[in-house]
């Protein structure tokens, strides 16, 4: 049986290889089909967004005599009828409860009435409220964050890579995996929070990372003397691809354990709500980060650059004398 250094051997080689650029036809159909299903998932099902976003009031029971949530429910509906409500259950002991944006009597009702309900002093329940407009703000400030970070990452690639193609694959990679990402979030029914914000921006690091790896081995094999290795220009895309595979999955096994160790102990299991929100983006986003720079950035590179003159006439050329 053979181990999976000699198949890594092999790709390196070119002995094995996978058609990334060959098929990049049917990975663009893929990647296509993904980012428009993630472009219509928050109309079928909705973004939900915290509070931070929306603005409202928010209340902490702690050490409650019990977490049954429909007693939040109820409580709220009591004291204030017709207030839209969230219950969740805060590290396993304490009950948290949103509600639409209330005024200081209505919070006085709630408080008393969550106090009530959960057998506990008025004291411990806390009230916060946040307004719409700092919701605006973090909405905003997010927004040219990104800007600002595809902005950066374009001109930083084209001067490092000396070719604005190349950084043009890059940030289109980085989108589909923006896109992607915030779709299966939304599918899934979570929660958007400034955590989850701060971990789409972190994968979008992480796939930058993965992309200039990737690509500085294109870069090296596409620089070669064609005639002297034998390659089309998309045969030398693909060979960078197959040679730097083990370590994109390598990597992205190794960053990805950690992450799921945060998702599935720290928050699953322990009940840290920010914990979730942070890690379930970043570890959605570390797969479909590998995936989009394998099957959609570098096979698009190939393909900018393919039609270029002096690009085809050498594939002319290579195929010419491998005809002979």
């Amino acid at each position: 049986m053979r181990s999976m250094t000699d198949f890594g051997n092999d790709l390196y080689t070119g002995k094995a290889s996978f058609p990334f650029v060959g098929r990049r036809r049917t990975w663009f159909i893929v990647a296509i089909v993904l980012v428009v299903l993630s472009a219509i998932a928050p109309f079928l099902r909705g973004v939900e967004f915290s509070v931070e976003f929306t603005g409202g009031s928010q209340f902490l029971v702690s050490a409650p005599a019990s977490t049954d949530q429909s007693r939040a429910t109820e409580a709220v509906e009591e004291a204030v009828p017709g207030t839209t409500t969230k219950v969740t259950t805060v590290s396993n002991r304490d009950i948290r409860v949103q509600t639409s944006q209330l005024t200081d009597a209505e919070t006085h009702s709630v408080t008393d009435a969550l106090a009530a309900a959960y057998e506990v002093d008025a004291t411990e329940v806390t009230a916060s409220f946040i307004g719409p407009t700092w919701g605006q703000d973090v909405t905003r400030q997010s927004l040219w964050g990104l800007a600002i970070f595809l902005a950066l990452t374009f001109l930083i690639l084209a001067i490092y890579f000396r070719t604005w193609k190349m950084s043009a694959a890059a940030i289109v990679g980085l989108l589909d995996v923006l896109i992607v990402t915030i779709g299966i979030y939304s599918l899934c029914g979570f929660e958007i929070s400034p955590a989850a914000v701060i971990g789409f921006l972190t994968i979008l690091a992480y796939s930058l990372y993965d992309t200039t790896v990737v690509f500085d081995k294109i870069r090296e094999n596409t620089s070669e003397d064609v005639d002297a290795s034998g390659r089309t220009f998309g045969e030398s895309v693909n060979l960078a691809v197959n040679q730097t595979l083990i370590r994109s999955i390598n990597t992205s096994v190794v960053a990805a354990l950690p992450v799921a160790a945060i998702l599935f102990i720290g928050s699953l299991w322990l009940g840290a709500e920010t914990l979730s929100d942070i890690s379930l983006s970043i570890f959605v986003g570390i797969i479909v980060a590998t995936y989009s720079t394998l099957f959609v950035a570098a096979p698009l590179y190939s393909l900018f650059r393919e039609g270029e003159p002096a690009i085809r006439q050498s594939d002319e050329r290579v195929l010419t004398a491998r005809a002979g």
